[in-house]
């Protein structure tokens, strides 16, 4: 605050004081009136012992315009400090005062008055004061929610000038707080019942514009059953503000206006996947001091890991891809939010196998995140030989180079497409897994060598070349959105929660188990020695039609009326189910949340990769048929989906 206004607070409150004494002499003995010459003293008096008591409250300081109950509470404490410093020091001067023995209560009672009369005007004053004057009228709307949330959204209406929205009425969690009311505005209901109210509104013709989301708590089925109900009466749902755009005390500027700008709701927000606990010390454990590679690191799973592992502290990080401008932009990135982390960028093909040797002699991870692939269903299918070379021959490069230079552990990224696969992309991952669980019952048979950590889960939400990114385009657009088949159901999961996973399954598969093993204590996953996989839970398929309406609608349209969904017959290598699990390798739990585990077939590592080697000979020389068979014959669960339809 500048030195300025505090010295004009340090004259208000002194002026205050001074009125004070007088009118609590007043009240306290209206008969018995002190001689003049005791006032020259006594205000002055006052008036320091009123200074004195403020500054441990650094009343001084406050400001008028935005004190909050904090700031009152310091008023209130410097009042009563005041009033009494003003008794004891008369009472040892032996100065008169008052004959009433409830003085020094009653100074205290004038004085906390009188510094609350200008700080509750300034609060009052400052009331519609920011913004914008508007002739647009507010739009009618209901809050849902009752937290902090809900109050600073209220509280920055309030300050408004002309405010964009008017809050109707507020529903709670809980229906108990049926009734009451926050700044004026009274609680409905529970959440639970906005249909119904909704119902009531439109008979009465008081229908809301729209409803305003101020419980982060509300998503998954909770968030489904208000969106279906605002859709059946074409009511808009939106977000309230973050608290940090609401709350002037998270900013720097606390008398600049407050914006309410209402945040779109986020499909992802529908997923209902509840909070998987993460054992963050044991990733530290895993990765701090340690040196790190991270291949396919400009794409979307590979960067997130690049992120979370940057986080966490490495000793180097070496960001690997093969797209110039997705790496250049991770780099950036990385630079510009963990600027600590030493880092190395290096352009390679994971196929190149003298240049993945010579770069993992350079670098010498201790720890490899193999992100890299060719992950699109349709374009592998389209160029089936680049999706056996890098997606099978170019793991098998990776995995064989870092175990040369006695890297740790590698964790290998999968995919559910792996399982039963229909398509070259999903054959080629389950050869790659298949060399994986090779290697790593190999060290885990104590034939020693890196341990490899396979992790296998389905679709991310916002990924490239996933749906979501797709429908966003075709809505800007206009439509139409194209669903290729009714029935066709997929697994959801975010890109952070993925990752957390990741690394969680690496702390699980390659460092407890390695530290445990040393200590000669049991391993935490026996099923790992019989090259198990470790696969994310994914909660329930979502079917991608229902994905496609609701998008639609939190965009404020309508399904079929306003943009069409068009069908378009399932592509070359794509099914209905993806399945996360093959029909003999049944899911088993493990005691870590989020994490199940597979124990598919294995096979040796040496007539592994002779098998992945020949098939490479073959994509290398144009050999469409025999790689294609070849791939069948090591993957006999392999149903290739050549066709449309």
């Amino acid at each position: 605050m500048a030195p300025q206004r505090i010295l004009m607070n340090l004259g208000l409150d002194a002026l205050l004081a001074a009125v004070s004494l007088p009118v609590a002499v007043w009240v306290a003995s209206p008969g018995a009136w002190p001689p003049p010459q005791w006032w020259a003293i006594a205000v002055p008096g006052a008036v320091a012992a009123l200074l004195l008591a403020g500054l441990p409250f650094r009343l001084p300081q406050q400001y008028l315009r935005f004190v909050a109950l904090r700031d009152l509470i310091g008023v209130l404490g410097a009042g009563i400090g005041g009033a009494v410093l003003f008794a004891l020091v008369a009472h040892a001067l032996g100065a008169w005062v008052p004959p009433n023995p409830a003085f020094p209560l009653l100074h205290a009672g004038t004085l906390t008055a009188a510094l609350l009369v200008p700080r509750v005007l300034g609060r009052l004053r400052q009331t519609h004061r920011v913004g914008r004057l508007s002739e647009a009228p507010a739009q009618p709307v209901l809050l849902l929610g009752t937290g902090d949330a809900a109050d600073l959204f209220i509280r920055a209406l309030i300050q408004q000038r002309a405010p964009g929205y008017q809050v109707m009425g507020i529903l709670a969690p809980r229906s108990r707080a049926a009734g009451r009311r926050i700044h004026g505005y009274p609680i409905l209901g529970a959440i639970e019942d906005v249909g119904t109210l909704l119902d009531r509104l439109r008979a009465e013709e008081r229908l809301p514009a729209g409803l305003v989301l101020a419980d982060p708590d509300l998503q998954g089925e909770a968030l489904e059953d208000v969106l279906d109900a605002a859709d059946r009466h074409g009511v808009t749902v939106s977000r309230a503000p973050r608290l940090t755009r609401l709350d002037p005390a998270k900013r720097e500027d606390p008398g600049a206006a407050r914006r309410v700008d209402l945040r779109p709701v986020a499909i992802e927000e529908l997923l209902d996947r509840p909070q998987v606990p993460l054992d963050r010390e044991g990733m530290a454990r895993l990765v701090q001091g340690r040196r790190v590679l991270v291949t396919g690191a400009g794409g979307t799973i590979g960067g997130e890991l690049a992120r979370q592992v940057a986080a966490l502290g490495p000793a180097q990080l070496t960001l690997l891809d093969h797209g110039e401008f997705a790496l250049y932009s991770i780099d950036l990135e990385l630079a510009e939010n963990h600027p600590g982390v030493p880092r190395r960028a290096m352009l390679a093909d994971v196929r190149d196998h003298a240049r993945i040797a010579n770069l993992m002699r350079q670098v010498r991870p201790e720890l490899v995140f193999h992100a890299a692939a060719l992950k699109h269903v349709p374009m592998v299918e389209n160029d089936p030989l680049e999706g056996l070379l890098t997606n099978a021959q170019g793991t098998r490069i990776i995995a064989d180079a870092a175990r040369a230079i006695g890297c740790r552990a590698m964790v290998f990224i999968s995919t559910d497409k792996a399982v039963n696969p229909t398509s070259v992309m999903g054959a080629s991952k389950r050869l790659a897994e298949m060399y994986c669980q090779a290697l790593d019952m190999q060290a885990r048979h104590g034939q020693g060598g890196m341990r490899c950590v396979t992790v296998r889960f389905g679709n991310v939400l916002g990924s490239t070349g996933s749906v979501v990114p797709l429908f966003r385009r075709q809505l800007e657009r206009g439509g139409p959105l194209t669903v290729t088949h009714p029935d066709m159901r997929r697994y959801f999961m975010t890109v952070r929660e993925a990752v957390g996973l990741v690394l969680q399954a690496s702390v699980v598969g390659a460092a407890d188990a390695i530290s445990q093993a040393a200590a000669g204590e049991q391993d935490p996953l026996p099923e790992l020695s019989d090259g198990g996989i470790f696969v994310l839970d994914m909660g329930k398929p979502v079917k991608i039609v229902d994905m496609a309406r609701r998008m639609i609608r939190l965009a404020g349209l309508r399904p079929d009326d306003d943009v069409e969904i068009r069908f378009t017959g399932l592509r070359p290598g794509e099914k209905l189910f993806e399945e996360l699990f093959h029909g003999q390798e049944p899911p088993r739990p493990t005691r870590f949340p989020g994490l199940l585990m597979a124990t598919p077939r294995t096979t040796d590592a040496a007539l592994m990769g002779a098998a992945i080697d020949e098939i490479a000979a073959s994509a290398r020389a144009g050999d469409t048929r025999a790689a294609l068979a070849q791939l069948a014959r090591l993957v006999p669960e392999f149903d290739h989906n050549t066709g449309a339809g």
